[in-house]
C-alpha cells in the first residue's frame, strides 16, 4: 500500500477569499490549494448545523372537565427558550392574545396554558411552538479556550467569518481545524452532554456529521463537529471533565476532507447563535498530516 505524503492545505486562516481547488498527482497524493490547477476539483465548504430537536421539545394536550390543557415538554439535558403563539381561537377561553415566552429548565415540563370552551359551540384554535437551545441569560464567562484536541501540529483552515461556510449565524465565529481521521477530540471545557450523533457515514444525512454538544456551567455551549462514526465516548447527560475525551475526529456530513469543526454557541433572541471566542495558544501553521482520499 503506497504511504501518503503531508499535503500542504494552502489557505489563509483567517480571510478566506477565492475558490480551494481538490486535485490528486500521480503519485495519489490529494492536495488542497488556493491555486488553480489544471484539472482540479473547485471544492465547496459547507459547514451548515443541522439539529432537529422537535421530537424533544413538543406540546401535549390533556381534556378535562375545565377545557384542554397545553403541556410543553422538554426532554433535552439543557434549557431551551420556548414561545407558544395560540391563534385562530373560537369558541374559548383563555387564549393569551400574545405569545407566551418561557425557559424550561433540562428534562422538565410546563402546564402553559389552559383553554375553557364556551357554550357557543365547538371549541377550535391553532398552536404555534418555536424553541431555541440555551438560557438567553446564559453569560459568556470564559473567551480563551484551550485546544479540545490531542496531537499536531494543525492547521486552521478557515476561521470567524470565513467565506465558505461561516457566515450563517450558527457558525459565524467557528474554527475549522484540518487534521487527520482518528485524532483524540477532547472536552474544552466541562460541562454536560447535551446531544450527540454517532452513527453517520460519509455524507450522510446531516451536514453536521456526527458530534457533539456541551453545555457549559456558564450557560453556553461547545459543539464538535464532523466525528468520525463509532467514535463518541459519551452519551446524553453525561457530566465531562476538561480535557476529556470526547470522540476521534473524522470526515463526516459536508466535509470537503478530515476536520474539527470547533464552535461556542448561546441563545440570542430564540436563536443558538455563535459567540466570539479565541484559542488560548496559537495553532500551528504547518501541517504534519496526509489528506488523502475522498471526502
Amino acid at each position: 500500500m503506497r504511504a501518503l505524503l503531508p499535503t500542504l492545505l494552502l489557505v489563509s486562516p483567517l480571510a478566506l477569499a477565492g475558490n480551494i481547488y481538490k486535485y490528486t498527482d500521480a503519485n495519489g497524493v490529494t492536495t488542497y490549494t488556493d491555486q488553480r490547477v489544471a484539472g482540479a476539483q473547485v471544492i465547496v465548504f459547507r459547514d451548515a448545523m443541522v439539529e432537529n430537536v422537535d421530537r424533544e421539545v413538543y406540546v401535549t394536550k390533556k381534556r378535562h372537565a375545565g377545557g384542554e390543557t397545553l403541556i410543553v415538554h422538554n426532554d433535552l439535558y439543557a434549557p431551551v427558550e420556548i414561545r407558544l403563539t395560540i391563534s385562530n381561537a373560537q369558541n374559548v377561553l383563555g387564549a393569551p392574545s400574545e405569545p407566551i415566552n418561557w425557559v424550561l429548565p433540562p428534562r422538565q415540563q410546563i402546564r402553559l396554558v389552559t383553554l375553557q370552551p364556551t357554550a357557543d359551540g365547538a371549541p377550535s384554535y391553532d398552536y404555534r411552538l418555536e424553541h431555541a437551545l440555551g438560557d438567553p441569560r446564559a453569560q459568556q464567562t470564559l473567551t480563551h479556550y484551550p485546544l479540545p484536541w490531542r496531537g499536531g501540529p494543525f492547521r486552521m483552515t478557515q476561521g470567524p467569518g470565513g467565506r465558505y461556510s461561516h457566515t450563517g449565524v450558527k457558525g459565524r465565529y467557528a474554527f475549522d481545524i484540518a487534521m487527520p481521521e482518528g485524532t483524540p477530540i477532547v472536552a474544552a471545557r466541562a460541562g454536560q452532554v447535551v446531544k450527540i450523533e454517532n452513527n453517520q457515514s460519509g455524507r450522510g444525512t446531516n451536514p453536521s456529521g456526527n458530534f457533539v454538544r456541551l453545555l457549559h456551567d456558564d450557560g453556553t455551549m461547545g459543539v464538535y463537529l464532523h466525528l468520525k462514526r463509532g467514535s463518541v465516548e459519551v452519551r446524553e447527560g453525561q457530566r465531562v471533565n476538561p480535557g476529556q475525551q470526547l470522540a476521534l475526529s473524522g470526515n463526516t456530513g459536508n466535509s470537503t476532507g478530515p476536520h474539527l469543526h470547533f464552535v461556542i454557541q448561546k441563545n440570542v433572541g430564540l436563536q443558538t447563535v455563535s459567540i466570539p471566542f479565541e484559542f488560548a495558544q496559537p495553532v500551528d501553521s504547518l501541517p504534519n498530516f496526509a489528506i488523502g482520499g475522498e471526502p
